[in-house]
């Protein structure tokens, strides 16, 4: 059993990709999920895939709320073909993001709307973005879910109210460094208390969302985050909840595992 990053974002230019999935390896983070936001990036993530054949590199294909104005016809077919390689294990970045509206909120529900029914196509779980969008959101994906085969909502940031509900939809919650802000991370470090272990996964979201309180290392970062310090993230869930962070390596493991492996059978190689 080892950790399971389930958002990285490693096609971002900041990364020495050698290096950080060496140091990663050595922190026990041997499988990660890489975060596909657009086409390009999707495709980028699938080549990262390949390219590192040796690591246990899973990736999405989808495109973020931010340029759902650039959804079309040509963007569904394209990630409908990425999703047929058994390295993609989930349709997203997907959602909605009404705090910057870098597209409106009609193209982003338009663009979101489409990304569901490619998952239900394909039968693959989806990668959920969402931020002051909660309520246009989470009816979306009541009018879809019983046709998707599951679902995570990526670096939950919510309340207690807000993670039941997608609970009850059968979603999964993917906790980030965000639970290590003892400012901005309030309500998620209360609502945590009451995440179920069959519900939670662990995510860096690097290089972004660098935890709170992690001392930089001047050798080796520049002050990004990087799936490295998963465990640093799982230590502090485990402190806030008073769960052995054994428990909590396990099931996060386990329920990455069940969620993206439900469909590419033999994609995940546990150790």
């Amino acid at each position: 059993m080892h950790w399971f990053d389930i958002g990285v974002n490693l096609t971002n230019e900041r990364f020495d990709i050698e290096p950080v999935l060496t140091r990663a390896d050595t922190a026990g983070v041997k499988s990660m999920m890489l975060t596909g936001t657009s086409v390009l990036e999707s495709q980028k993530a699938l080549a990262l895939c390949r390219q590192f054949p040796q690591s246990l590199l899973y990736s999405t294909a989808g495109v973020h709320p931010h340029y759902a104005s650039e959804f079309s016809d040509q963007s569904y077919a394209a990630l409908y073909e990425l999703c047929q390689d058994p390295k993609v294990v989930a349709v997203g970045e997907c959602g909605l993001d009404f705090n910057r509206n870098f597209s409106t909120p009609q193209q982003q529900i338009d663009a979101f709307e489409r990304q569901l029914e490619l998952a239900c196509e394909v039968q693959l779980p989806v990668f959920l973005h969402e931020r002051d969008a909660f309520s246009a959101q989470i009816k979306l994906i009541e009018k879809y879910r019983t046709k998707l085969v599951g679902g995570v909502v990526h670096c939950f940031t919510g309340n207690t109210v807000q993670m039941q509900a997608y609970i009850e939809l059968d979603l999964f919650i993917g906790i980030t460094g965000w639970v290590c802000d003892l400012i901005r991370g309030g309500e998620l470090r209360e609502a945590v208390t009451s995440l179920p272990l069959e519900r939670m996964m662990l995510e860096t979201d690097a290089p972004y969302l660098r935890p709170k309180g992690l001392a930089k290392n001047r050798k080796i970062d520049n002050g990004s985050n990087e799936p490295a310090y998963l465990p640093y993230i799982a230590k502090e869930l485990a402190d806030i909840t008073g769960i052995d962070i054994q428990l909590i390596k396990q099931h996060s493991f386990g329920n990455s595992q069940t969620l993206f492996g439900s469909r590419k059978q033999g994609s995940y190689h546990g150790s």
